[in-house]
């Protein structure tokens, strides 16, 4: 697998980064939910909802991916400029 330059492959790099805006994301909608709801808009802090609960998956996918990766020894190389 391809290394960039956080010494991590490109997969796992991408999949921590998804997962962290996911869960970033996901805080962030909380939010919105209680906005919406402070203005009476049910239907649209159920939406917020739904889309907090999506992203919540996708952390989760990520998370299970991650995992994987890790058990198979593919995920991490050492970091760059770090001995060894």
């Amino acid at each position: 697998m391809a290394t960039g330059e956080t010494g991590f492959d490109d997969v796992t790099f991408d999949l921590i980064s998804l997962q962290y805006h996911s869960l970033k994301a996901g805080h962030d909608y909380g939010q919105y939910v209680r906005d919406a709801r402070n203005a009476g808009k049910d239907d649209i802090a159920e939406f917020f909802e739904s889309v907090m609960a999506e992203d919540s998956e996708r952390a989760q996918r990520c998370h299970s991916f991650l995992s994987e990766l890790t058990q198979q020894g593919t995920s991490a190389t050492q970091p760059q400029g770090a001995g060894g």
